[in-house]
């Protein structure tokens, strides 16, 4: 999935089997959570969801905050056009939310502001020196907080997806990425590490069910 150019069926297949698995497992509540603490209820709220993908976490986000009667906007950020297309087709019946081809890295998107940024299920894809300037330079994006939703790395956590994914008979994409996404990903004190060398002082991070890291950067 870390190709940009990949545009099959099979991609197509994979982003509906994460959604699958991230909604039985409760993969969404740390975003949720995290709103929910710091929403500022008085206007409307913007959200930026770096690293969109299909889109699902923002529309987790529409369905929550419409139960809520939350006023808010959502822009989906990704640099690969077959995942915006994906996302706008699924999130036809959402109006609050768009999505934007976009490199997070350009000058001219450095220059965006919104209240929320997030990134649910990105960070692991980059390594820790990438990591760096990109907390540095989301914290600086958001004006409430940034929030990020990753991956625990652990043994249980690895052959828990590496089981569930095949006992659901997933495709070849999700029994490769699943797996390879937890060994790709964070414990604490690498977290704790990268935050500090991006001089990030203001943040909590938290353990959520399951096996997910949930950090909220306040300015």
């Amino acid at each position: 999935m870390d190709d940009l150019n990949l545009a099959t069926d099979e991609l197509r297949q994979n982003l509906e089997e994460l959604e699958v698995v991230n909604r039985w497992l409760g993969g969404y509540s740390p975003v949720i959570n995290a709103l929910q603490k710091n929403w500022n209820k008085t206007k409307k709220v913007t959200i930026a969801d770096i690293g969109s993908g299909g889109g699902d976490t923002l529309r987790v986000i529409a369905e929550w905050a419409k139960k809520k009667q939350l006023d808010w906007k959502g822009i989906g950020i990704d640099a690969n056009q077959f995942m915006i297309d994906f996302a706008r087709e699924k999130a036809k019946n959402f109006p609050e939310i768009t999505f934007e081809k976009r490199d997070i890295f350009d000058t001219s998107f450095q220059k965006e502001k919104y209240d929320f940024v997030v990134c649910s299920l990105f960070c692991h894809h980059f390594p820790d020196d990438d990591l760096v300037d990109m907390f540095k330079q989301l914290h600086q994006q958001s004006s409430i907080c940034l929030i990020i939703n990753d991956l625990h790395r652990n043994w249980l956590a690895y052959y828990g997806i590496y089981i569930l994914t095949r006992l659901l008979n997933g495709s070849r994409l999700v029994k490769n990425d699943a797996p390879l996404s937890v060994k790709r990903a964070f414990r604490y004190q690498e977290l704790k590490n990268i935050l500090e060398r991006a001089n990030i002082t203001n943040y909590k991070i938290s353990w959520r069910w399951a096996f997910r890291w949930q950090i909220i950067i306040k300015k």
